[in-house]
């Protein structure tokens, strides 16, 4: 199995670190899915019923929660399973499966992201302009793209992966990653290592550009008045957290697949190659639930009305 090409399994080692933690790392970890399924499901529930929040910003922020879902759904099921059994070995089928899930929900987060700043830019920097350019149209077209675009651009970055012969089928994580399948591979993956550069700056690209639209919008921040500048602080600075979090999450994931593990503590090892997975689901509904009033209002009416129901 370990010199076969054709091996159908690979075998996810980093488990074995785990060891006697498994038990209380499985509890948190199922808690922690649930909180995440449960805070996400309410920013999509408020942002959908509550007609005032069919605006492009939550309509955006919905879509955040949407990803989240996608993402942690793709990844706790199976992750839950591993840490309460003894062989941790994944098919070649479900382990692909798994990187394109993992990978699509990172880039829709970062595009995702990148939108969002597109509309805080339009709604600080040409306010009497923003609603004849986020129209309807333009909302679909800017959500679609986030997503169409991803799907194309990492199916061609597995396809050059799936193609690989390799000589192992031992991954020191406790996911699939793409790059722990090439460092695998009989032959030359030049063409992985150039499609994979282009990847990480495609990835980067909404980062840069966030960057730009802030730059912007400091500067008409700084030319407005107090009030005005408390306005935009208040509904950009959840957008600023989670960009700066997931940036820092994205920079620690590349360089950790590229890293020895062995030379890391194994606890930490495991935390690292989770974050993005952990952070943002968790984080976002807390950020934009709790820092923007008009979701928070709508949230805390909507618990008011269950109370309510629960006592009649």
């Amino acid at each position: 199995m370990e010199n076969s090409s054709a091996s159908f399994y690979f075998n996810l080692t980093m488990f074995v670190n785990i060891g006697h933690y498994r038990y209380p790392a499985f509890v948190f970890c199922l808690l922690l899915y649930s909180f995440m399924i449960s805070a996400n499901l309410v920013i999509i529930l408020v942002v959908s019923r509550e007609r005032t929040l069919h605006e492009p910003m939550y309509i955006f922020v919905a879509l955040l929660s949407v990803n989240s879902l996608y993402g942690s759904t793709g990844f706790f099921p199976r992750f839950l399973s591993d840490l309460l059994v003894d062989v941790h070995l994944m098919s070649r089928p479900e382990c692909f499966t798994q990187i394109y899930v993992f990978y699509t929900y990172v880039s829709f987060e970062m595009t995702i992201l990148g939108i969002i700043a597109y509309d805080r830019h339009v709604a600080v920097c040409s306010p009497l302009h923003y609603h004849t350019k986020m129209t309807r149209k333009t909302v679909v077209l800017l959500a679609a793209s986030a997503c169409i675009l991803p799907l194309f651009t990492i199916a061609l970055g597995l396809f050059l992966t799936v193609r690989l012969p390799l000589c192992g089928n031992k991954i020191q994580r406790v996911l699939c990653g793409n790059w722990n399948i090439v460092k695998l591979s009989c032959v030359s993956t030049i063409g992985n290592n150039i499609y994979g550069i282009f990847l990480t700056v495609t990835i980067f690209f909404p980062l840069l550009y966030v960057l730009y639209t802030y730059v912007q919008i400091v500067a008409v921040c700084w030319k407005g008045a107090a009030e005005f500048r408390r306005k935009v602080f208040q509904n950009c600075l959840p957008h600023v957290i989670s960009f700066v979090l997931n940036s820092l999450t994205i920079v620690c994931d590349v360089a950790f697949s590229r890293y020895n593990i062995e030379e890391i503590n194994p606890f930490l090892a495991v935390i690292l190659s989770l974050e993005f997975i952990l952070i943002p689901p968790v984080l976002n509904p807390l950020v934009y639930g709790l820092k923007l009033p008009q979701i928070r209002r709508e949230i805390f009416r909507l618990f008011a009305k269950h109370k309510l129901g629960r006592l009649s």
